[in-house]
């Protein structure tokens, strides 16, 4: 069985664009990183987070990186997923290990 995740363009508000890639597909058990572009802002100003959409759930928040750099991460998800920074491409990145059925949803990055 497959595990199906779908990543759509995330367009913010005030002219603050994140934009992700389409979707992926993986195999169980396999990791899978997720980049997000961010314009608009700078991500040492603001905090970024990433959160979920599973079919029938509503948003799960997975990770947050502040602008400081530190993170926070949803005590039910924090070996599963990572999340990191690259200051001079703005860009923020998610990676998920060992993904299963589960895990297939909408990912999104967003603005804290």
């Amino acid at each position: 069985m497959m595990v199906i995740m779908l990543i759509f363009v995330s367009t913010g508000v005030y002219s603050i664009d994140l934009i992700q890639p389409d979707s992926r597909i993986v195999q169980p058990g396999q990791s899978l990183t997720i980049t997000c572009q961010v314009s608009g802002y700078s991500v040492t100003s603001y905090g970024t987070c990433w959160v979920r959409q599973r079919e029938g759930n509503p948003l799960e928040w997975i990770n947050i990186i502040w602008s400081g750099g530190s993170t926070d991460k949803n005590d039910a998800l924090k070996n599963k997923f990572s999340i990191s920074r690259d200051t001079s491409a703005q860009t923020v990145t998610i990676t998920g290990r060992n993904l299963q059925p589960e895990d297939t949803a909408v990912y999104y990055c967003a603005r804290h």
